[in-house]
């Protein structure tokens, strides 16, 4: 269908470009997820991996996703039946969804439903918890379970009412332009989007049949959550690369995930095949009393960010990430952009950012451009402890291992009967 590689590429960011996502509604994840609804699943992030494998903080979530379904009454029930093969495990990624850092998403839990009215595919990502002793970290206290209870029973529903009074969804791609300008990558930093999304949602919310001191509690909540689109983006970016990826051509990565143990990519000539080397640790500033010895490998889908062009690929955007992450100031911003763009195919006009002389956003991570220069992608990232129970302890980044992409291009290569 394609001549060359070069109009592979441009097809598939040209999906990239004219997307359309609107969030639509959040719902309970078996009712948009059938595998939900075949037994005891936990889905997780980043390529395949099983129980025995996964690090401190993913089993954390594991043990309270598990009281949070109420399968088990206690921690070592819920152990013995993660270890003993009582529950299931499938990535994300293979659900048409993504989750932050651990990635647990479990049958009852809520999950943004973000729709590309360009192609009519939906993606699915579970809320944002907050900051601190939370799930998606490895932390699984009562504290921690009565808030996803809470989310389940409360804030799922209100704003499931909310949008359904709204007259088409949330227009994402405009949210996500206003907050590009404010200083917003979308991975590390989402304030600006964030309130964005309770100025835009606000009307409705005070519009909809609810006790109001629940309706308080809701409004408290998107309020104080500063990271609270980054799951709405998340939703976002793998709408976006999931009808992207339908054009099995090219080079463009469509996928960029970890679980802790191994870094995953997909690309958009070889489909579903996953690529996998081993995670690096990330290097950052911690919260006091935690150090570098502390920090887990990186775990997350939210790499989804750098794939959709934001995150570390728009440090730029940002330059406040930099000091947040240990990486510097304004001329380290700069720097880090301006290497990203050296491994992206194109720029996204739908984003420009000011700091960047209004250039767009990165659009298209190209393997070719990463195996030919050597440049690893830089990801920005939460740092959980690698003891579960504990939770986060600071922020960094991390690079993307350059073998995933050298094995992708040999890949297609053969795939190609071209001798790479």
């Amino acid at each position: 269908m394609y001549n060359t590689i070069q109009e592979a590429n441009e097809a598939v960011v040209e999906k990239m470009k004219n997307a359309q996502p609107f969030l639509i509604d959040v719902v309970p994840a078996h009712t948009v997820i059938p595998e939900h609804n075949e037994g005891k699943l936990l889905t997780h992030a980043g390529p395949p991996i099983a129980w025995e494998d996964m690090t401190g903080p993913m089993k954390g979530s594991c043990i309270g996703a598990v009281l949070f379904e109420e399968w088990a009454s206690d921690e070592k029930e819920a152990i013995a039946m993660l270890e003993g093969g009582e529950i299931k495990f499938m990535p994300n990624h293979h659900v048409n969804s993504v989750g932050p850092m651990g990635g647990i998403t479990s049958a009852n839990m809520p999950v943004l439903v973000v729709e590309n009215r360009e192609e009519g595919n939906r993606a699915y990502c579970t809320m944002n918890e907050g900051i601190g002793k939370v799930l998606r970290f490895g932390a699984y206290s009562e504290e921690v379970v009565n808030r996803l209870q809470w989310m389940k029973d409360v804030l799922g529903p209100a704003l499931s009412q909310a949008l359904k009074l709204t007259p088409e969804g949330l227009n994402l791609n405009v949210m996500m332009s206003k907050a590009i300008t404010m200083g917003d990558e979308f991975h590390q930093r989402n304030i600006a989007a964030s309130l964005i999304f309770l100025k835009e949602a606000l009307p409705y919310l005070l519009k909809i049949d609810m006790e109001e001191e629940k309706r308080s509690e809701v409004i408290k909540f998107l309020a104080d959550t500063d990271q609270f689109f980054l799951n709405i983006m998340m939703a976002t970016g793998k709408a976006v690369m999931d009808a992207a990826r339908t054009i099995e051509a090219g080079t463009i990565i469509t996928a960029l995930t970890r679980n802790g143990k191994d870094v995953g990519i997909r690309m958009s000539g070889t489909g579903d095949q996953w690529f996998t080397a081993p995670v690096n640790t990330p290097q950052g500033l911690f919260f006091t009393g935690y150090t570098q010895e502390d920090a887990n490998p990186d775990i997350g889908d939210s790499a989804i960010a750098e794939v959709l062009g934001m995150g570390g690929f728009a440090m730029i955007a940002a330059p406040a990430v930099t000091r947040f992450v240990g990486a510097g100031g304004f001329d380290d911003a700069l720097s880090t952009s301006n290497e990203m763009s050296e491994i992206g195919f194109d720029r996204n006009p739908n984003f420009p950012i000011p700091t960047w002389d209004f250039q767009g956003a990165i659009l298209g991570i190209d393997a070719r451009k990463v195996v030919e220069t050597g440049i690893e992608p830089v990801i920005n990232t939460g740092i959980a402890h690698k003891e579960p129970g504990i939770g986060q302890v600071g922020a960094g980044t991390v690079r993307a291992p350059l073998n995933c992409f050298e094995q992708a291009i040999e890949a297609l290569a053969e795939k190609l009967n071209i001798e790479a």
